[in-house]
């Protein structure tokens, strides 16, 4: 029996108390004793039942990217770690400790779009309401637990390889909340799945999924793109590095390893989910990198990771360390790529026109 196993089993009487506070917090909303709120501006909101990354943020600025060109677009997170508390919106700086690191990695890929934080998802949502220029558009960030707001477009993501379904309620198993809750998304997502993925196993898995009519799945894989440096702009292409110190501080580093294995020799350094890199960890860091061998050798690390470790690189600290980053992107497979831009758009541009005509039609009385 492995450790997390045995863990898992000792734990299992928490896991019934916890099981039990869902399964009565659920049914308090579906009572209306705790009272949700559909806010008078469109929102789409991403999460997953599991605890962990289940690539949502690579589906959020997917989701910018898709609809900020045609729309005012905003993004409402939690700010997950950030040593602030409240609503707070980014300043141009993109600090991960102000704001947290994904939306501080946001907010620097997307200068001119609204990023904010709040813990109270209603609350986060009226104050950007109120700005000068409100946004058509605000989509919420690892929001599917947060059951206080409504979102117009519910996104529900679930791993390939570990599927809710095959899941139980923490502490035994990692997800938040039961399987059931599927219901509530418009949308499920089929994260982190093969590019080639043939008819009858794609078939299986959703009849695994257990969706009803209305509701729709897609499959996505992550798409990595050239490294770049941690201060520039410059790719550098990995076909031509001998040797790569892989650095993560993620929950799930293993398809960035195998991928960067497949170009180099790579070497794993592994940081607990969420690192806050510190002077210390540099020289870990920094013997690791002497021990790796050839001459044309870097430090690769993620887009998440490259946002904390650039607050050291700002003070000279990592002086010396070709540090690279490499930057990902959702792609789905081409036959539904179509089909899921042009549902969401749809939906979008439904609920924006209704929302102008009804703020017309007051105006007018």
């Amino acid at each position: 029996m492995s450790f997390r196993k045995a863990i898992s089993c000792i734990l299992f009487p928490l896991t019934i108390w916890y099981a039990v506070g869902v399964w009565f917090r659920n049914l308090f909303y579906a009572l209306g004793i705790k009272r949700q709120q559909a806010p008078a501006v469109t929102t789409i909101g991403v999460g997953n039942l599991c605890a962990g990354g289940a690539g949502k943020t690579p589906h959020v600025e997917y989701l910018l990217r898709l609809l900020s060109p045609r729309y005012e677009t905003a993004l409402l997170s939690r700010g997950y770690r950030r040593h602030t508390r409240g609503f707070l919106l980014d300043d141009g700086c993109h600090s991960p400790s102000r704001l947290g690191d994904e939306p501080a990695m946001v907010a620097a890929k997307f200068p001119k779009l609204t990023v904010a934080v709040c813990e109270d998802r209603v609350e986060g949502v009226r104050r950007l309401l109120q700005a000068e220029v409100p946004p058509q558009v605000i989509v919420l960030d690892d929001v599917y637990q947060h059951r206080a707001i409504k979102p117009t477009l519910n996104i529900l993501l679930t791993e390939y390889h570990k599927p809710y379904f095959s899941d139980c309620i923490l502490p035994f198993g990692d997800l938040r909340e039961f399987p059931s809750a599927r219901r509530r998304a418009r949308i499920v997502i089929v994260t982190k799945a093969p590019v080639q993925l043939n008819p009858i196993e794609r078939h299986n898995f959703i009849l695994h999924l257990k969706l009803r009519p209305h509701q729709k799945v897609f499959f996505s894989h992550i798409a990595y793109c050239h490294p770049l440096p941690l201060m520039g702009t410059a790719e550098l292409p990995l076909s031509t590095i001998d040797s790569a110190l892989v650095l993560t501080g993620i929950a799930h580093p293993e398809p960035m390893l195998q991928y960067v294995s497949q170009f180099c020799s790579a070497t794993p350094l592994r940081f607990p989910d969420h690192h806050r890199y510190t002077p210390s960890d540099l020289k870990r860091i920094r013997q690791a990198f002497d021990r790796l061998e050839g001459s044309r050798k870097l430090i690769l690390t993620t887009e998440k990771d490259a946002v904390r470790l650039r607050e050291l690189a700002a003070s000279n600290l990592m002086e010396g360390l070709p540090v690279y980053y490499l930057p990902i992107k959702i792609e789905f497979d081409s036959s539904s790529q179509q089909e899921f831009d042009h549902f969401v758009e749809s939906v979008v541009q439904e609920n924006v026109s209704f929302l102008d005509r009804m703020k017309n039609t007051k105006f007018n009385i």
